[in-house]
């Protein structure tokens, strides 16, 4: 049985009250995001996600964004506090959460992230987008993770990923556009049989006017992401800023500074300049598939 739908926006109304309650009170004290961020020593993208509802508010950090912008009502901080709580008690309930044994913080994170997301720009070096894996091939990745032990944590975590695609769909769907090595359409991930079908389900995957894929070959030389993969989450609401989520050889990594994120925004911008045509690159990835087929 898959998890269940992802289309509804866990950033609940509770939340999006309180972030616009404190939203009002930091311009109320005439404090820009970047001065609000430095007196609670945070970054700038953290207040920023607070406004727009989309992280829980701890009651630490209510506390000290009271004190910074002056809000001394004890009434006022007592509504704000329970608010708070009841807003937290709800974003638990993200369906991610019944996977917490086999999932990471980090991957929680990501997902609830993923799930208020407008747009996703990411380049792979060496997996499919887990937005756009078959299950045979998500199953095979995890067992070569070596991360699960147990048949019933692997398909727990199967059952995650496939939930996760249902943002490709719906009223609103996620705008997804994928840069992907040429290295991801020639590694034997579960072997011939598996990768036919996720070769199958890329080409299907492109027809949807949400998605974009683009093959950046080897041909083409060096280029700046070779490190490794990563992925720019985009939001719709006005003002609210982009963050990233970097692979690294010990695990993976959020970026959330401006100069950060700009940072990784020229890296994919320069990975699809680089990259073959949507359309020259699903003729690569047809060609594969045919050879798959022979």
């Amino acid at each position: 049985m898959l998890a269940k739908s992802t289309t509804p926006n866990p950033s609940t109304v509770l939340g999006r009250q309180l972030g616009d309650e404190l939203r009002r009170l930091r311009e109320a004290a005439e404090l820009t995001t970047a001065q609000a961020a430095e007196a609670l020593d945070c970054t700038k993208g953290k207040i920023s996600r607070i406004e727009n509802g989309r992280v829980a508010v701890r009651l630490p950090d209510l506390t000290a964004m009271l004190h910074a912008y002056g809000a001394t009502d004890t009434e006022l901080r007592d509504r704000l506090s329970e608010l708070a709580r009841k807003a937290n008690r709800r974003r638990r309930q993200g369906w991610w959460n019944e996977y917490g044994s086999v999932l990471a913080d980090t991957y929680r994170d990501y997902i609830a992230l993923e799930a208020m997301a407008g747009t996703i720009h990411t380049f792979q070096a060496q997996l499919v987008p887990g937005l756009l894996q078959t299950p045979e091939y998500t199953r095979a990745v995890t067992v070569a993770s070596r991360q699960w032990q147990t048949a019933d944590e692997i398909e727990k975590f199967v059952q995650v990923r496939l939930a996760r695609q249902e943002r490709l769909t719906g009223d609103s769907p996620l705008h997804l556009w994928a840069v992907l090595s040429e290295a991801v359409l020639l590694q034997q991930v579960g072997g011939p049989d598996v990768m036919k079908g996720q070769l199958a389900q890329l080409l299907a995957a492109s027809e949807q006017s949400n998605v974009t894929i683009q093959v950046l070959p080897f041909s083409h030389g060096a280029h700046a992401s070779m490190f490794g993969p990563y992925v720019v989450l985009g939001f719709p609401e006005e003002a609210a800023l982009d963050v990233v989520l970097a692979d690294n050889p010990t695990g993976s990594m959020w970026f959330e500074r401006e100069t950060e994120v700009a940072r990784y925004q020229e890296l994919f911008d320069a990975a699809r300049t680089s990259a073959l045509s949507p359309v020259e690159s699903l003729a690569v990835i047809r060609h594969r598939a045919k050879e798959h087929r022979a």
